[in-house]
């Protein structure tokens, strides 16, 4: 479900053999990066490249990892939504509460900043 790689000391995260990220698959979806948030300062940054769809239990599961990052010193950010996604972040309010980068290198960069 989950694709991980690393870069550099931050993880990057996407989904795998979908391009929605709804009711279906958000509890396993959830249950993985909290995982990955076991470990305190974990940098993470989820990769939406391919993702079309995104329904509220999906932003749910963005919540909860930001959440779980918060509480254990780690950050996550969001990084290439598409432009239909992204106006749903920006009806939603949630640009605000989420660092969300066009690319990827922008992304991991940040991390050093």
């Amino acid at each position: 479900m989950l694709e991980t790689r690393k870069i550099d000391q931050v993880t990057v995260v996407s989904l795998k053999d979908t391009n929605r990220l709804n009711a279906l698959i958000a509890e396993p979806v959830k249950e993985s990066l909290l995982a990955l948030f076991q470990k305190p300062h974990v940098k993470l940054a989820f990769d939406l490249q391919d993702i079309t769809f995104i329904d509220s239990s999906g932003f749910g599961v963005f919540l909860s990892a930001l959440k779980a990052a918060s509480n254990n010193q780690g950050t996550f950010k969001i990084c290439r939504v598409n432009k239909e996604v992204m106006e749903l972040f920006k009806l939603l309010q949630l640009h605000h509460v989420f660092e969300i980068y066009d690319e990827l290198d922008d992304c991991i960069q940040s991390f050093n900043q």
